[in-house]
Parts: structure tokens; sequence; C-alpha cells
């Protein structure tokens, strides 16, 4: 009990409610009766007039007089006569006095506060408020009747919400006896009101000071009481249990993601005004548990978010007030993409990318490469026009300029981190006339190669292959690139593709609306690999090829098929250049390899893109310039039957005579 031996509270004996003036809550000293019959404190009611009021402040009469009429003596004596008598019990009246059990219902309307410390009528408010407030916490912290309780919570929560003075509050509330009255009213309360109001005061003052979480941390069993609540309904309970900041593990257990989604679904409108949203605490913890790092976990809820048509409220946060709120969103979405590609679409219609790019300066290192994920798994959408739509967003549409930002980071991301930041760029960068010359092209080249050739990081080789794989630009409904079957296609096995166009159909919903043509879309899509290929192809004259050649010789096969592709990709582009001596470089990297595996390779579609690269080379006239050339033309006439034989095949239809 010694958390309560200071207490404010009871221990005088209260003066008569009529020697006590309505206004300052003081004893009188010069009182003065109205003609309505109200006695007041000469001060205060001087200073009511003076304000420009013209009624008695209880009975809202109008007042007639033009001064104040004289003390009221013998109310005066009898005053003193009660001091005499009860002199151990006069409170001083610079200490604040006992409160009437409940004030005038009108007191608070018409008693305006000031800002002045020699305010009669302020102070008195304040001194009045603060000893109601101290009886409310005795009685929270004292009192054995729950209803006493429950209704010094709502007081107290009243108090929090009305009172517009100076008047420290939170230091009064916050003391650890304070806050366990507070939790045993969790426990005990079944009233919605109570524990609504509850949640309010903790989460205000727990918003503001941390020793009221370290107390409301220090058993588990409060914690656990507050999640019940949570689940059974009472859902600002969300925005306390984000303060509380449980492990993600303990998170995970409490099993509360369908809760959190109910949150976030809600109309803000439905919920009270606290320190934070409820709905931005429900995303931050739905963003902590996808980080969890359990590939299960992160799955689960990414599929319960794309089956409860979560992607539109989770899209609406992107351009949140709280920077933290648009980060978690943006990790949240980029795992909707992981798990199902095609959410892409409603994220690139609806997303406001302009915050974004804005908190992309104040991110830390790991927030600003998920930010980079987010923008490069966004323009992998199965129309080229919309992709382009949307790089023109992300470079114009941010307070700084995103490509030169893009490019700052590059000098300091990770490793690994660096290929999806080039890959970004040199989509940014091909926006501008590619014939131009341009540092981010520039930068954003070397660094692909760079990783490329960097074996002592296979993580980074495999991140820069399948980036310029990408970058060939058609993609499916679920954001895989289409390079590898629309080679395919152009080698003659086209029923892959035109199987995956099928299923890209059936998974369209007819209700789609297309603001282009499939023409369209197919010309901005020539136009936009022949471009690309020629800024990979040409930087430094072919220096891609050789990075290409090298981790096609690697032991780890997604490396070696990812370089085969773009490798295949890019000299089959060749055709379309002008002859600028790039075709040379390319061939003097890639020709015998290209041989060998069309030699080799045991799966008909690899021997169908070795056939389909070493057909530009057949027909380079510097294929013959090498000095061992009857060999060389041997080689070159094997080619030609092999092709021949393969045309034959594929249009037999039977691709298992190609093993032949």
């Amino acid at each position: 009990m010694a958390e309560f031996d200071n207490l404010p509270g009871g221990g005088k004996h209260t003066p008569p409610k009529d020697f006590v003036c309505p206004i300052t809550s003081n004893l009188f000293d010069d009182p003065v009766t109205l003609e309505t019959g109200q006695t007041y404190e000469r001060r205060a009611i001087q200073e009511w007039l003076e304000r420009g009021n013209s009624t008695c402040p209880i009975t809202r009469q109008k007042l007639q007089i033009n001064k104040l009429p004289k003390t009221n003596y013998v109310l005066k004596r009898l005053i003193a006569s009660w001091q005499e008598q009860n002199i151990d019990s006069v409170p001083n009246q610079s200490e604040n006095p006992q409160p009437e059990p409940e004030p005038e219902p009108n007191m608070k309307s018409i008693l305006p506060s000031s800002s002045s410390s020699d305010s009669v009528i302020s102070q008195a408010t304040i001194d009045r408020t603060m000893s109601e407030l101290q009886l409310a916490i005795t009685n929270l912290c004292m009192s054995e009747v729950l209803k006493e309780s429950e209704m010094a919570v709502l007081q107290i929560e009243r108090f929090w919400q009305e009172v517009n003075m100076d008047v420290d509050i939170h230091s009064m509330l916050s003391r650890p006896a304070v806050v366990n009255g507070f939790e045993e009213i969790l426990f005990n309360s079944v009233d919605p009101r109570v524990l609504k109001a509850n949640i309010f005061l903790l989460c205000e003052m727990g918003f503001k000071d941390k020793d009221v979480i370290q107390t409301l941390t220090r058993v588990d069993t409060d914690v656990e009481c507050i999640v019940a609540l949570f689940k059974k309904g009472l859902m600002e309970a969300v925005v306390l249990i984000y303060l509380l900041r449980p492990s993600t593990a303990s998170l995970v257990e409490m099993d509360m993601v369908d809760s959190l989604l109910k949150v976030i679904k809600k109309q803000e409108g439905d919920l009270i005004q606290m320190c934070l949203k409820p709905k931005t605490a429900a995303l931050l913890l739905l963003g902590q548990m996808l980080g969890s790092g359990e590939e299960s976990i992160g799955s689960s809820i990414a599929k319960t978010l794309i089956s409860e048509k979560m992607i539109e409220s989770i899209v609406c946060s992107l351009g949140a007030e709280w920077a933290e709120e648009r980060i978690a969103a943006v990790g949240i979405l980029l795992r909707c993409m992981e798990e199902d590609g095609k959410c892409r679409n409603t994220i690139a219609d609806k997303a406001d990318l302009a915050p974004i790019l804005d908190s992309f300066m104040g991110a830390g290192d790991a927030e600003r490469f998920e930010i980079v994920r987010f923008l490069s798994e966004l323009v992998k959408l199965n129309r080229r026009t919309l992709n382009e739509q949307v790089l023109h967003i992300i470079k114009e549409e941010g307070a700084f300029n995103t490509m030169h930002t893009l490019l700052v980071y590059l000098e300091t991301a990770l490793q690994d981190q660096c290929p999806i930041v080039a890959g970004l760029l040199l989509q940014l960068d091909l926006l501008v006339e590619p014939g131009k010359m341009s540092i981010y092209r520039e930068e954003a080249m070397d660094t692909l190669i760079s990783c490329l050739r960097n074996s002592e990081f296979p993580t980074a080789q495999l991140a820069a292959a399948e980036t310029i794989m990408s970058l060939q630009g058609r993609f499916t409904s679920s954001g895989k690139p289409l390079t590898r079957a629309l080679l395919l296609k152009r080698a003659g096995l086209d029923k892959s593709y035109q199987t995956l166009m099928r299923m890209e159909q059936l998974r369209n919903s007819p209700e789609e609306s297309e603001e282009t043509t499939p023409q369209e879309e197919e010309k901005a899509a020539d136009n936009w690999e022949r471009k690309m290929a020629f800024v990979l192809a040409s930087h430094e004259f072919g220096l891609l090829f050789e990075a290409l050649a090298e981790c096609i010789k690697s032991r780890y096969a997604s490396l070696c098929s990812a370089c085969f592709v773009s490798a295949t990709w890019l000299i089959q582009m060749l055709n379309v250049f002008p002859d600028t001596g790039i075709q040379g470089a390319a061939r003097v990297c890639l020709l015998k390899r290209f041989v060998s595996i069309f030699k080799s390779a045991k799966d008909v579609e690899d021997k169908a893109l070795s056939l389909l690269a070493l057909s530009v080379f057949i027909h380079d006239p510097g294929t013959y310039q090498y000095s061992n050339q009857e060999k060389l033309f041997y080689v070159s006439e094997v080619f030609v039957q092999r092709l021949q034989y393969l045309t034959v095949v594929v249009n037999s239809c039977d691709p298992h005579a190609l093993h032949a």
C-alpha cells in the first residue's frame, strides 16, 4: 500500500457548499450576492463581466447591474465562524481544494480558458480539475468496488480528452501504481465503453512514456489479456499491442492475422482518435510478421491478403502521413507480388508512388532496397505501355531526382543488391533518347558487368543475370519474364509459347479493359526490346558478351541458364543493329561456346536456342576470317545441315527426333 501513501483525496472536512465560490471552488474571501440570488467571489465575477458576459454564470439570467453590490458581510461572518471551529481543516487557498462530487453540468462550457497565470477563473478551473482528477485516481487505485473504479476510468478519460489547459495530467497517471490500476480494469471489466477508454489512456501514456510500456510488459499475462481483448473485437487495443513491441515470434504465436485485417478494413471514422491510428498499428504489426523470415508464414499471410481482397486497402497506406507505415505497406505488397504476381496490376493501377519516392531519402539501407525491389517488381506488368507509364511516374513524380538518388544509392548498396538497383536505373534511363551519352547508363552497365564477373558472390552474379534477362521487357501476368519462351518461338518451337499465351488468356479477367490494342502493345514491346538490346550489347563494344560467356561455364545451373538465354537474345538481336563491330565481339566470345552447347545439350529447347544464335553467326561474313578457314568452313557446313534438319523436325512436330 506504500504506492498510495501520497495519493491525494480525502483527509479534510469539506466546507459547506454555500461557503465556496462556484467559479473558483475556494472559500469566499469577498463574497458578493447578485440580483439573481447567486453569490460569487468579487474578483471572479468581476473578471467574468469584464470578459463581456452579461448573464449570471449559474442561472444564465440577464444582469441589470452597473456595478457589483457591496460585500455580503453576513456570509463572510458565517464563514469566519466556521473557520474558527474547523481550524485544522481549513484548506489553504493556494492548495487544491476538495472538489464537489459532481460539478455543475454547464461549468465546463461557461468557463473559458486563459493563458494568463493571473486569471482568477482559469486558475480556479485548473485547481478544480486537478482536484477532481486526484479523486478519480484515488478511486481507481483504492476502491474495491468495480463500478467505482470503472467510473474513475471514464472520468479520467474525459479529463484527458476535454481539458485544454497547461495541466500535467500525464505525470499523475503514469506512476506504476496508477498504471497497475488501469491493468486491473482490463482484467475485471466487461463494459466495452470502460475498456475502450482504458485502452485509449494506456496508449496515450505509453506513446509518450516508455516507463508505462515497461510497467505493462513486466507480466506476460498482461500482454495476453490485451491480445485477448483485441481478438474479441476491441480494435483500439491493436495500438497498445504495437506499443508493447512484442517479438516477431510471439506475434506469430498470437494468431492475430484475421483481427489485424478487420482493423485495416475498418473505416477510420468508426474508431476513436488516438496517438496512432489503429490501421497504422495493424499494418506495422502485419509487416513485422511478414518479415519473420519464415517462408511458410509469409506465404500464408500473403495468400490470405490476396484471397480477402485486401490489396487495395494496403495500397492506400502507400500515401500515409507516417513514413514507417508507407514502408511497411511496401514490404507487404512486395511479398504479395512474390506470392501472386497478378496482383501487381491492381497495385500499379491504384498506387500513389510519389510518397514512396519521397520516403527513400529518409529510409534506412534495408528499407531503401525494399523500395527499389518493390518498384522493380511493379514494372513487370504484362503490358509494355503500362510498364512505361509506371517508369515515367517513378522518374518524374518524386520530390527528388529519382535517377540521381538511385545513382548515389548504387555506390553504397550491397553487392547482391546492386544488380536490382542498376536494372531499375537502366530502365529509367532508357526513357530518354538512348543514343545520347548518360552517366546513369554507364554506371548501371558497369555495375551489371562487374557483378556478373564477381565469382566470389554467386548471388550477385545470378541477380545480375536475371536482371539482364528481364530487361527484354515482356512478362506474363504473374511477372515472369517471357524471354526464353519468345526466343523458342523465334527458333520455331512455338508450342510452349502458344500454351503459355493461352494460359494467360484464361487467367485474365474478361472484364479487364485495355486502353491499347494488341498490335499497339506488340509495337511498344518491339521498340523497347530493340532499344534495350542495343544499350546492353553496345556498351564498351560488346563487353557484356565477354561476361556472359564466362558465366555460361558456371557450375551453378541457374546462373548458366540465365546467361545462356540472355546471350541468345542479344545475339539474335544483332541482326537489327547497324554493323558497328559488336557482332565481331559477340562472335569471338560466344561462337565456340554455342557450338559446344549445340553438340552436347540433351534438352531440345537448349539445342533450338543455341542454333538460333549460331544461325546469326553463320550469316555473318566475319565468321570466315579465322586462320583455320577449312575447319571453320566445315563447322559452318555442319551448322547448315543441322539447321535444315531442325527445320524438318520442327515442321513434322516430332521434337524427339532432335536427339537423333
